[in-house]
């Protein structure tokens, strides 16, 4: 009698048991099922600054329809898209202003973001406007704030993604180098160049390690920009460009198709 109630007990406890994991499993698959939707966040290189074909309700911040997340959804009809990258947004106007669409509906994000707060268009106004040395001591500075303070501003960013994305597969997309050293080019030295492109590396390696750290994917689209590079003859990013000045050191509109798209592609 007590072994056929024990027997009764153990059955009620093995199928209440296996009928919660089941209820947890549909729970889990309906929600990742439902975690389609994409969102792309982050700076002027995300929003498509460059490009043209701006979306005239983005305003200043110059959302193009030839950026790659724009083009991204339109060749994979997410289940929503939220455009919400900005020209010249930092870290924390990411934070403060970009990631109000994200939740637990949104399967993918894309970012872009670290240039400006590590000084990005002073470094180039410098280096277009004053000496080598000038130059140098300004990038620099942007090298030492890349080393000490913009990891701590990254892992900010990227916890609240997580936290309020928790399904999300998360891309975190780079910088290219700017410029094919050792060509005749007009415009700015081989020294300061190479300072740039220098520096462009240092920011990338920054932003990929705390990137891996979060476990998100580090999207690397110096391979891509190879060869397309100012000084390259075939460039896919604005030099200076002294009739629209904020478009100067921007991919163009082939700069994201042919530079970011692919790489958003193998990466999402």
């Amino acid at each position: 009698m007590r072994r056929s109630r024990l027997v009764v007990i153990l059955s009620s406890i093995v199928l209440a048991v296996g009928s919660a994991l089941t209820g947890a499993t549909v729970a889990q698959g309906a929600e990742t099922a439902a975690a389609t939707g994409y969102v792309a966040l982050g700076d002027s290189y995300s929003s498509g600054v460059g490009a043209g074909s701006y979306i005239s309700s983005s305003g200043d911040c110059k959302r193009s329809t030839k950026a790659h997340p724009y083009l991204w959804a339109a060749a994979n009809s997410p289940s929503s898209f939220n455009f919400t990258a900005c020209s010249g947004a930092r870290t924390d106007e990411v934070l403060a202003s970009q990631m109000g669409p994200l939740g637990a509906s949104t399967g993918l994000v894309s970012i872009s973001i670290g240039g400006n707060d590590a000084g990005f268009a002073d470094v180039m106004t410098t280096c277009v406007l004053e000496s080598d040395s000038s130059c140098v001591s300004r990038i620099n500075t942007a090298r030492a704030y890349v080393n000490s303070t913009l990891p701590g501003k990254l892992d900010t960013v990227y916890t609240a993604i997580r936290n309020r994305a928790p399904s999300a597969h998360v891309v975190v997309l780079g910088y290219p180098r700017f410029y094919q050293l050792g060509q005749s080019c007009l415009g700015l030295s081989e020294t300061k160049r190479k300072a740039v492109n220098d520096a462009s590396d240092l920011l990338n390696s920054a932003i990929a390690k705390r990137a891996a750290n979060h476990g998100f994917t580090f999207g690397d689209v110096r391979t891509t920009f190879t060869g397309h590079e100012i000084c390259s003859g075939s460039s896919w990013l604005h030099s200076v460009n002294w009739l629209n000045i904020g478009e100067s050191y921007h991919p163009t509109a082939n700069g994201q198709s042919g530079g970011y798209l692919p790489v958003l592609n193998s990466a999402a």
